[in-house]
């Protein structure tokens, strides 16, 4: 009988907390408790990354149960390589959308938060049709830059073309939701990564296998189904643009050409695309060490488990996006010291998650590889892979917190520096130098993430405690 008079009333509000951070009602960030601001913006913000990382897996774990299955997971590995630089580019351009929504919504200002939101929109449209031209012409030549062998490159050309050139949708959907973030409806853009991925879910085996009169495409399948999932999620984000019942909501009226807002948009998101370039073109060199190294198995081996790493490092980056919004409000608002503190409190969730996220990998590794692939080299490597890369993984919760409180405020360089000095001058020869010098092999590109990772964090938390990011105006 004390469950029901003492629990009760918990597990009742905890379901209403729940429902309103799945819901999204308009809510004031800048003045509820700040433990509350953080869980009602982490949590759609969690599982909407959780969404975006789902799409490699499910594609990883259709074509690899096809024939020649280490060239079809080496291509969606690589492929996935190079479409960073194009995240990089999207997650610039949301983080500037994000930034500066956030800022004119905590000065309740709505109205200037959807035009900025709205030249955002029109820069990185632009920008995106001109690389998505380039990479579906050049897709097997991309594949081979990247290490893969002439057959592994002959055999996921296909895949590649359409996966570049549906880039538009992958743009759209980063920034779309970088702009509900900054306005506070973190809901909408997780809903539309569910959206998107459950198309994706259900059209990948009918494309890959075929079924009901529709041909089996193989791996060409799989980018056709992942393409086809993100222009739905997009169609869907659109939608809630436009028809917003709340006070943020876009017309065509906020599309006309305003330079001043579009010069101090690209002032933040230059720098954010360098941050993010800087650290994806990063990984596009480990990835190619790593194929040259370790060859095809080596490559669909680390691929495998960077898919992995990725699926459960997005959630943690989701939580240190409520970072980003809620710093972009208060500063709004006129309150940094609620920012700094809304922060650390983001800070304590985040390593918690990690923590749990480390567990996973050191005990369930063998079983999480087993779903991809049944390749037992590759299956190994794999394995090799989570457990050095896990070592790092709390530093990454913390690290990507600071990058994200920057970043909210419009502080983009401050990252972009650290992430120029720790990969390109520190991970990537430290990796070379194990990998090839030392012998390691692709094992020594293992060690040289966490490593190099570990450092990035401490010097982005000290810089964070200076404070010069309290002053930067947007």
């Amino acid at each position: 009988m004390s469950f029901d008079h003492k629990d009760t009333p918990k597990v009742s509000a905890a379901l209403l907390f729940l429902k309103q951070a799945f819901k999204g009602t308009e809510t004031d960030y800048t003045t509820i408790s700040i433990r509350r601001a953080v869980l009602l913006m982490a949590i759609p913000m969690m599982l909407e990354m959780s969404m975006e990382s789902v799409f490699a897996l499910v594609d990883l774990y259709f074509v690899g149960h096809l024939k020649e299955s280490s060239f079809a997971i080496q291509t969606v590995g690589l492929t996935e390589s190079v479409l960073t630089v194009m995240y990089s580019i999207a997650i610039g351009m949301s983080m500037a959308a994000t930034a500066v929504v956030a800022r004119r919504i905590g000065e309740k200002n709505p109205e200037g938060a959807a035009h900025a939101g709205a030249q955002a929109l029109l820069i990185a449209t632009a920008v995106t049709v001109l690389l998505s031209g380039v990479g579906m012409f050049y897709a097997k030549e991309i594949l081979l830059l990247m290490g893969a062998s002439e057959p592994a490159a002959e055999h996921g050309k296909q895949f590649t073309a359409i996966m570049m050139g549906s880039s538009i949708s992958i743009m759209l959907l980063f920034l779309i939701n970088g702009i509900f973030r900054g306005a506070g409806n973190a809901a909408i853009a997780m809903k539309s990564l569910w959206i998107a991925n459950i198309c994706n879910i259900i059209l990948c085996p009918v494309f890959i296998n075929g079924w009901g009169g529709i041909p089996a495409f193989g791996l060409t399948g799989a980018a056709m189904a992942t393409a086809t999932g993100r222009t739905i999620g997009v169609l869907y984000q659109l939608y809630h643009l436009f028809r917003s019942k709340g006070s943020f909501r876009m017309r065509l009226t906020h599309f006309g050409l305003d330079l001043p807002v579009i010069r101090s948009m690209v002032k933040i998101a230059v720098p954010g695309i360098f941050q993010f370039v800087i650290a994806s073109c990063s990984w596009i060199v480990l990835a190619r060490l790593v194929a040259v190294t370790g060859g095809d198995e080596g490559s669909a081996g680390y691929q495998t488990a960077l898919r992995l790493m990725m699926f459960f490092m997005l959630p943690a980056w989701g939580m240190s996006n409520a970072a980003s919004t809620l710093v972009g409000q208060n500063l709004g608002a006129n309150a940094p010291e609620r920012a700094e503190a809304s922060v650390m409190t983001t800070v304590k969730y985040n390593v918690l998650f990690m923590v749990l996220v480390s567990a996973v990998f050191f005990l369930l590794a063998n079983w999480l590889v087993s779903f991809f692939t049944t390749e037992q080299h590759v299956q190994s490597i794999a394995q090799t892979a989570m457990y050095t890369m896990a070592c790092g993984f709390v530093f990454y919760g913390v690290g990507m917190v600071m990058i994200n409180a920057f970043n909210g405020s419009g502080d983009t360089w401050t990252p972009t520096w650290v992430n120029l000095f720790g990969f390109w001058l520190f991970q990537i020869p430290l990796a070379y130098l194990l990998a090839v010098y030392v012998g390691l092999n692709e094992r020594g590109v293992f060690i040289a993430i966490p490593v190099s990772e570990a450092a990035i964090t401490v010097v982005s938390f000290i810089l964070f405690k200076r404070g010069r990011w309290k002053l930067k105006k947007v």
